[in-house]
């Protein structure tokens, strides 16, 4: 597999980027970091006209890439700071992992679909991105690796996953889209304490369902 980012990839890059910023994230560092990462590359090679659309897209295994608006707001209510220890739940492309890596985090990322799971640990590295690959269940999280600075889910959840709370540091940040299947809020959970956290809303997305367990 060839692995190249054109003169015309970085034009296309920087317009989306424009794009977002029009759509209001005006985060700098998330807008440079969406700017670095060759999205066309998470992709095949037939769809490259729609990997600088600010669209969604299928990527196999019933599960699509993210909306770059969607991961610039989702990194920019995370509030990444370089070294932050990060937990990721729902690898899916990878896009989004390698969004937080250009931003200096560390990078915990579970996946439960064992195709999407061998893919995105064959790619991420071959093109410079290298998170720390789980195979298994989101809503179990990492405990063994915990706990974590910030917690981002990348799935429409029903509820806030306890063991996923448990692993979040006090003063920590979980961002979730949670809600019914067909429309989630997205939520920023901060961990006040052991037992005590609080949670704000940043308005309604829809994500593909976040399902316990694995597919094998």
């Amino acid at each position: 597999m060839e692995f190249q980012d054109t003169l015309r990839h970085q034009g296309l890059r920087k317009r989306l980027v424009e794009g977002i910023r029009i759509k209001g994230i005006k985060d700098e560092k998330v807008l440079d970091a969406i700017a670095k990462v060759p999205r066309h590359l998470f992709m095949d090679s037939s769809f490259l006209q729609f990997a600088y659309k600010d669209q969604a897209f299928p990527i196999g295994a019933g599960q699509t890439i993210s909306q770059p608006f969607t991961v610039a707001m989702q990194t920019f209510l995370l509030q990444v700071e370089r070294h932050d220890k990060i937990l990721e739940v729902g690898t899916g492309s990878g896009y989004q992992a390698a969004v937080l890596l250009e931003m200096g985090a560390t990078v915990y990322t579970i996946e439960r679909q064992r195709e999407l799971y061998l893919k995105t640990q064959s790619i991420l590295p071959q093109i410079g991105y290298n998170p720390k690959f789980f195979y298994g269940d989101g809503y179990k999280g990492l405990p063994t690796y915990g706990p974590f600075d910030k917690i981002i889910i990348t799935a429409g959840a029903p509820v806030i996953p306890e063991d996923l709370l448990t692993q979040l540091k006090v003063g920590g940040r979980m961002v979730i889209p949670m809600g019914p299947r067909e429309k989630q809020t997205m939520y920023v959970v901060v961990k006040t304490s052991e037992t005590e956290y609080y949670k704000e809303s940043h308005g309604t997305y829809v994500f593909v369902p976040m399902l316990k367990g694995t597919d094998k």
